[in-house]
């Protein structure tokens, strides 16, 4: 058979088998999975269990519930799927992540009814990343379909990676599973969206920050130190930075510049109380060009003249003081030279496939690809999803994936890893 006759009868196997992967899907977005309070354990369950229905195997791998707990987790358990074809060959390991932020507010249907209107499948998680459990799963199906009709020469192995970390950062999904030494594959492709194969994205440094003041009544309001005006003028020397930023521009295509953004504060006890703690949670987005260690020193000195120029001219106790925490340090993920084969496979199939060039860039996203880059694991980014997150309507009501993203996206996939396994 013809490498154009082997495309087209992988094609037709996913339209045939279509309507199954929907359902997959759908059983996939059924069951929760917000992140915090992050118990996913019980979707790892629910996925194995489908998985076997389709004749695989998940192995299971439990984080230990201590390290889960540390970590700011309820439970966690990594899943990989091993499809051997022949001796020799790359291992290709196709990784897409099961935790979630939590709804919100502001749905229109059902976060965790995996409704179906006009093309559409609305939900937590249908574009962000279980719609790529689906993609990947069914791609490999169809490898695996022509494979035994046609007794294809094929070397190699496919992995699929279902991991429940990406929220958070990753550790305790994908970095897990590499620094255990439960899977060393040679390629990796993570879930991502349809019009674009990303080669890089950018870092990114969490921090929380706790400012200290003293608690008083409002009535008496000298006899404390209002932590939150501290807060203020902390966090108003932070935003400042923004404007800085802008003049710092990347090189790598669909990345512009470093920005700074606080998702989260909390603090005081009552409305008649001057509040003694504020707290807050900053997020600082580092373009591929950025050092990580100069950048969190960066943002320390900035608090840390704040806090001066705060307290200059006040008495002892009337200071505030602060600490700070790092949650988290994801470094940016940057092209390794062996990507090439992953990047012109998809470019070629994605062309035909969606009627338009597929791009090489880069995305101002963090994700967990990175570990797998980290350990010289040439990857990118590439599954069902819309051309923007914006679009996607990711980590806001009424996410949603157009189906026939995620009908071509599958067969782009699987064409993709049949020509790597040659």
């Amino acid at each position: 058979m013809t490498s154009t006759q082997n495309y087209d009868q992988i094609d037709q196997w996913i339209d045939a088998h279509f309507d199954e992967q929907v359902k997959f899907l759908q059983a996939l977005v059924q069951v929760p999975t917000d992140t915090p309070p992050g118990n996913n354990a019980p979707h790892a369950v629910k996925t194995t269990e489908l998985l076997k229905a389709m004749g695989y195997v998940a192995e299971q791998f439990p984080v230990p519930e201590e390290e889960v707990k540390a970590y700011g987790l309820t439970s966690l358990t990594n899943l990989i799927v091993r499809r051997p074809f022949g001796p020799g060959g790359k291992t290709i390991a196709l990784n897409a992540h099961g935790d979630v932020v939590p709804p919100g507010e502001g749905w229109t249907h059902p976060p965790y009814g995996g409704e179906i209107k006009d093309g559409n499948m609305y939900g937590r998680a249908t574009a962000v990343s279980k719609c790529d459990f689906s993609t990947f799963t069914f791609a490999l199906r169809a490898v695996e379909a022509l494979h035994a009709q046609h007794h294809l020469s094929l070397k190699g192995n496919v992995e699929l990676h279902f991991t429940y970390d990406e929220e958070f950062g990753g550790e305790k999904g994908p970095g897990w599973l590499l620094n255990k030494g439960y899977t060393q594959p040679d390629l990796m492709i993570a879930a991502g969206f349809s019009y674009q194969v990303v080669t890089a994205h950018n870092g990114c440094l969490q921090m929380e920050v706790t400012v200290h003041g003293k608690m008083a009544h409002a009535a008496i309001p000298e006899t404390g130190v209002d932590a939150l005006q501290g807060a203020v003028h902390v966090l108003n020397h932070l935003y400042a930075q923004n404007k800085l930023y802008q003049h710092i521009s990347s090189k790598v295509e669909g990345i512009n510049h470093p920005y700074l953004n606080v998702g989260r504060i909390e603090g005081g006890t009552n409305t008649n109380v001057v509040p003694g703690t504020v707290s807050f949670k900053l997020d600082r987005r580092m373009i591929p060009e950025e050092n990580p260690t100069e950048v969190e020193a960066n943002i320390r000195q900035v608090m840390a003249h704040a806090v001066n120029e705060f307290n200059q001219g006040r008495a002892q106790d009337a200071q505030i003081s602060i600490e700070i925490k790092r949650m988290l340090m994801a470094h940016a993920m940057k092209p390794l030279a062996g990507n090439a084969p992953l990047v012109n496979a998809i470019q070629q199939h994605g062309q035909t496939i969606f009627g338009e060039p597929i791009p090489a860039m880069g995305t101002p996203l963090y994700t967990d690809v990175r570990l797998y880059v980290e350990k010289g694991i040439p990857g990118v980014i590439y599954g069902a999803g819309p051309r923007t997150v914006l679009e996607s309507h990711a980590k806001r009501a009424d996410e949603r994936l157009h189906l026939e993203d995620l009908r071509k996206a599958t067969k782009v996939i699987s064409r993709t890893i049949l020509d790597l396994l040659k």
